[in-house]
């Protein structure tokens, strides 16, 4: 007679039921972002129908909102029901889809919005005022699967704006189209790298090992800065020349590219030895560890400050496997992050004025 596997067979239905529920709650949520879209749709439209005087649509939501609370209780507040209306205000391009979709009329059964996105999320994402910025993070969130709070930390640290550095106006397109799609080294590079989740002071007493122990201590977040496909290899691995030792700070793999990737740490601002470094680094994996499977190994030097000009003259004109990227121990303003970023990229084409 056999023997009842009480314990397997518990295991799989417990998974039956978890994989349930979060589908349910993913249905849940996406309804509801449906709905919320169509009371602010309704609440646009009854304004454009109604008082054009500029208090008429404070008096509309006001009193809107003591009839829903009144019915349904909690969850319509004013605020509330102006995010609604700037939610639809934000996403009224997705009108015809939705729409179709609510008729059952859509081939393909979307609704116009993720799934996988709650309405926390969405709320995020109003907040972002560039369209093309928008679409990145909502298509990187949903691609990703980032919490609410991932993803606020990513709208907060610039992510978009960090990768426009190498990108021309069809590259930008092509981020808020499409995500970021990792095809060649350089698609994996931002600057700088904000590290704020490591809690260290803006010091000059700051030793490299300290910073690397931190960044150790906090590899699911150093990962999550990193980006899609990087894979921990390990720390000061020994490379041995002829009797001398080296250690290289950090060593990954790219699971994407498809190669190693070796990131040295800076305290202070790149110099040219750093940079020589780096590229011995990087010929030696090139020469000793890559197998025939591999692409060529990628450098990356974290410093605080870098010439642009410097790395130019160091590194060959052809060059598509070394970088050299800050890295901010702080969250730093939008507005002083857009301006360096700006100046930085006027100095690399030149346009300086």
């Amino acid at each position: 007679m056999r023997k009842i596997q009480i314990p397997a067979l518990f295991q799989r239905v417990v998974e039956i039921l978890e994989q349930a529920r979060t589908n349910v709650t993913r249905t849940v949520n996406s309804q509801m972002v449906i709905a919320y879209w169509m009371i602010g749709r309704e609440i646009l439209l009854e304004e454009q129908q109604g008082n054009k005087r500029a208090d008429y649509g404070t008096r509309l939501i006001e009193q809107l909102s003591l009839k829903l609370t009144e019915h349904f209780g909690k969850g319509f507040s004013p605020s509330n029901l102006w995010d609604f209306r700037n939610f639809y205000l934000c996403y009224q391009e997705r009108t015809p889809e939705i729409l179709h979709a609510l008729r059952g009329e859509s081939a393909a059964g979307s609704t116009g919005f993720s799934s996988r996105l709650s309405w926390t999320h969405y709320r995020l994402l109003m907040r972002v005022e560039k369209a093309e910025a928008r679409s990145f993070y909502e298509i990187e969130a949903e691609k990703n699967g980032w919490s609410s709070r991932q993803l606020e930390r990513q709208i907060n640290s610039l992510f978009f704006q960090r990768l426009l550095k190498s990108r021309d106006k069809k590259g930008m397109l092509k981020l808020a189209t499409d995500g970021q799609l990792i095809e060649k080294p350089i698609d994996i590079i931002k600057d700088p790298y904000i590290l704020e989740f490591l809690d260290l002071p803006e010091s000059s007493q700051l030793r490299e090992n300290k910073l690397e122990e931190a960044l150790i201590s906090h590899l699911q977040e150093f990962l999550m800065e990193l980006g899609n496909g990087f894979a921990f290899i390990g720390r000061q691995k020994r490379i041995t020349m002829e009797g001398d030792h080296f250690y290289p700070d950090l060593v990954f793999y790219h699971i994407k590219l498809k190669c190693y990737v070796i990131i040295d740490l800076k305290i202070s601002r790149l110099s040219h030895a750093d940079l020589g470094q780096i590229m011995m680094y990087v010929h030696y994996y090139d020469r000793e560890m890559r197998t025939a499977d591999d692409n060529p190994t990628i450098g990356i030097v974290l410093c605080t400050d870098k010439n642009e000009t410097v790395v130019r003259y160091v590194l060959d004109e052809k060059n598509e496997r070394i970088f050299a990227s800050r890295y901010k121990l702080e969250l730093p303003k939008e507005e002083d992050l857009i301006k360096e970023l700006k100046k930085e990229l006027a100095v690399i084409t030149g346009d300086l004025k």
